[in-house]
């Protein structure tokens, strides 16, 4: 059976110019994780969307989370668990614990869970990322058992970031079949 991605977008969900959009379209094993509300998250909501479309996969899955969807993962691992998950790539995780890296309306996600997960994972970070320092990223990966992978100065990792279909990233991706 074929490993499916999810790709799962953070706060206001990834628009046309973020790579994982380019990612959903090009990659024909990738799955888009629809949340109701992308502007105001609810944990509960999510966590509870999020299981739903994993039972529904029903097969070997490799998450691709973004942002706060890094948190959302975190949370389910916690909660949740399902053993067919291999994997997840880890992208800019935003500090939902932190009021000078993160807006107010991502507090529900906090406390972020710093436990070891489950299953392999792999944190990528910028050095510039206005959500995350540097070296918080890199604690959250120790915590979670990550490996960690620092892209230099790619600011938020997302459509600001000009990357497209992100080459380096699915090369880091292919880590985790």
């Amino acid at each position: 059976m074929e490993t499916r991605i999810l790709i799962m977008p953070g706060l206001g969900g990834s628009g046309e110019n973020h790579w994982q959009s380019f990612w959903v379209k090009s990659l024909s094993n990738a799955t888009w994780l629809e949340q109701e509300n992308w502007e105001e998250p609810d944990l509960d909501k999510w966590l509870a969307q999020l299981n739903t479309t994993l039972l529904k996969l029903n097969g070997p899955v490799i998450l691709v989370a973004h942002s706060l969807a890094v948190s959302l993962v975190a949370h389910w691992a916690v909660r949740y668990s399902n053993p067919n998950i291999k994997g997840a790539l880890f992208v800019a995780p935003a500090d939902v614990d932190s009021p000078a890296h993160t807006p107010d309306v991502l507090r529900g996600f906090a406390p972020l869970p710093i436990t070891k997960l489950p299953f392999p994972s792999i944190v990528i970070a910028s050095e510039n990322d206005p959500y995350v320092d540097l070296q918080r990223a890199i604690y959250f990966a120790e915590q979670w058992g990550s490996d960690f992978v620092s892209i230099g100065s790619k600011g938020h990792i997302n459509s600001d970031s000009e990357l497209k279909f992100w080459e380096e990233g699915q090369l880091i991706l292919k880590r985790l079949f």
